[in-house]
């Protein structure tokens, strides 16, 4: 919707036409603005009538850097053979809005080992940098409505994500979520823990991105939620419903009985490129973005 008036500073409104349409475009941004940035007590109400309480939540409202009381930062080359080399100044607050940035670079990597047989020291250079943060140490939590609003870029060889790991135990038996994952035009909702072979035994769906509409549906926010109870994990994507799992199937496959979804769990977020799952980077634009507006934690009353 577009409207505008020309009204010069300081010159009356003199026909009521024009006052009625100068108040009335003024109403329609006050209430959109209004709308947009609901109050503290509309965010920690918002699902009262479920019995859910608002626990923890960061709106990201300061700008320059992400809230250390909140997060912690991974550094370096981390997992999964990933091209980016993660570091703080990649992550910034702006208007409102967690930027997670994708960057070209040409640096050379500190961790360099010629001969190396670790891919972390095979690289002689730096040739893409991200951030990645968590909230290991500072915040977890054990069940709960996780909520996620967020923009993702989709183009090719990107991959962010919004995920958990549970914070007692060895990658998988220590349990995985997946809210929000995205690579390969694909969107995905998995849940990871322990299998009987030792590797991570994995309950997955994808949607397809194109079918959610593709770079139109990609270039708007989407609301990203996850329910977790003592029976069962459910994953959503603006109130779709993509991945549902009973916790008793959860059950790590290495006879000790331990669930790794009965403990507490911390979160991440971060945008990765190519590596084992993200594809191929070599034509994409830089730099690009995941956009978070905010992340927030209820809990059910006791």
């Amino acid at each position: 919707m577009q409207l505008s008036i020309n009204c010069p500073y300081n010159t009356p409104i003199k026909s009521p036409c024009l006052l009625a349409a100068f108040l009335l475009v003024t109403c329609f941004y006050a209430a959109q603005a209004q709308k947009a940035a609901p109050g503290p007590a509309a965010i920690k109400n918002k699902y009262s009538a479920e019995g859910y309480d608002l626990v923890w939540s960061d709106e990201f409202n300061e700008n320059g850097s992400p809230d250390t009381s909140n997060w912690r930062y991974e550094k370096g080359f981390v997992r999964n053979e990933e091209l980016q080399w993660y570091k703080e100044a990649n992550a910034f607050c702006k208007n409102g809005i967690l930027v997670i940035e994708g960057r070209k670079a040409n640096k050379p990597n500190p961790m360099y080992e010629a001969g190396s047989s670790d891919w972390r020291r095979q690289r002689q250079h730096i040739e893409y940098t991200s951030s990645s943060i968590n909230t290991s140490g500072r915040h977890s939590w054990q069940y709960g409505r996780f909520i996620m609003r967020g923009k993702i870029d989709i183009r090719s060889g990107l991959w962010p994500a919004w995920w958990t790991l549970g914070v007692a135990g060895r990658w998988p038996a220590n349990g995985e979520i997946d809210i929000m994952e995205y690579y390969r035009r694909k969107l995905l909702a998995n849940i990871a823990c322990l299998g009987a072979d030792g590797n991570a035994e994995w309950y997955s769906k994808t949607r397809n991105i194109d079918s959610l509409g593709g770079s139109s549906w990609a270039s708007k926010f989407h609301v990203w939620r996850m329910d977790w109870d003592e029976t069962e994990i459910a994953l959503y994507v603006d109130d779709m419903l993509l991945n549902k799992v009973e916790l008793s199937k959860l059950v790590n496959k290495d006879r000790t009985g331990f669930n790794p979804f009965q403990q507490p769990h911390y979160m991440l977020l971060n945008l990765a490129m190519g590596g084992m799952n993200g594809g191929d980077i070599s034509h994409t634009a830089f730099p690009n973005k995941f956009e978070i507006d905010y992340v927030r934690v209820y809990q059910k009353r006791k």
